[in-house]
């Protein structure tokens, strides 16, 4: 089966007798992969385009384009009109309209025109084109009503979203100002425990110096009573020796005189 879109598009074409004004239609168009199918309005009289596969195929092999290329750019200049084009629906003869548009590809203007018969039913077919479009409209209603109902919720969420993202920043912020006062009162707790050790430390590292001190000033006082000592015995040691020199020579001295007496 093959996949089908529609279109509908309003279209202001210059009035034929007063170029100044425009005179709407409306263009409904029924797309096939390769082929497509038009319903033109006024509003008065009607008028049909049955672009076949093999006009499409024959015209897209003239512009050396894909089929598929040529269908894909026919349905974005009659589904939505084209600030950059322009468009007409001339009197071609008999009943019959041209409808023609312009676009530029490659920096070239070109223009497609296609001759479009009367219809076989006016009122059908105008009839068709404002079912289209009320459906349409019916559908668009219903979509616009969906959105706004939609966009209601989102927005309702949105509201408690934020609501609840305030919320837990302020409970945030509450639970890091009491963290912070807990982790400030423990620091300091800590801080004065390690003052107090560290003051315990220095007292008992005091109380251990003194009797180290007291202990080498004793050392010292008798390394020098024993100096002293030494050296008293040392100067009676030699006034021993002075006095026996002494002696001595008073006994060589004497003797002498003896002999001589002899």
């Amino acid at each position: 089966m093959e996949s089908t879109k529609h279109t509908c598009l309003k279209l202001e074409i210059p009035n034929k007798d007063d170029q100044t004004t425009t005179e709407p239609i409306f263009v409904k168009g029924t797309w096939f992969p390769s082929r497509f199918h038009l319903s033109i309005s006024d509003g008065l009289h009607a008028w049909t385009l049955n672009a076949t596969e093999e006009e499409v195929r024959e015209r897209a092999s003239q512009r050396d384009q894909p089929v598929s290329e040529y269908i894909e750019l026919a349905e974005r200049h009659l589904g939505f009109q084209q600030p950059g084009s322009v468009y007409g629906f001339a009197d071609a003869g008999n009943g019959h309209r041209r409808l023609s548009w312009t676009f530029e590809k490659e920096g070239t203007k070109l223009e497609w025109r296609w001759k479009c018969k009367p219809s076989a039913n006016d009122k059908e077919t105008t009839a068709a084109i404002l079912d289209f479009l009320m459906d349409a409209n019916v559908r668009l209603s219903d979509e616009v009503v969906w959105k706004t109902q939609s966009f209601e919720k989102l927005r309702v969420e949105a509201e408690k979203c934020l609501a609840q993202s305030e919320r837990f920043s302020t409970e945030k912020a509450e639970f890091e100002d009491a963290i912070y006062a807990k982790f400030l009162g423990v620091l300091n707790s800590k801080k004065a425990k390690l003052r107090e050790l560290r003051d315990q430390l220095s007292k008992q590292e005091k109380s251990r110096k003194l009797p180290e001190e007291e202990e080498e000033d004793e050392e010292s006082t008798d390394k020098t009573e024993t100096f002293d000592g030494n050296s008293d015995d040392e100067r009676s040691e030699e006034e021993s020796t002075v006095n026996l020199i002494g002696t001595s020579k008073h006994a060589s001295a004497s003797k002498p005189r003896g002999r001589k007496r002899k």
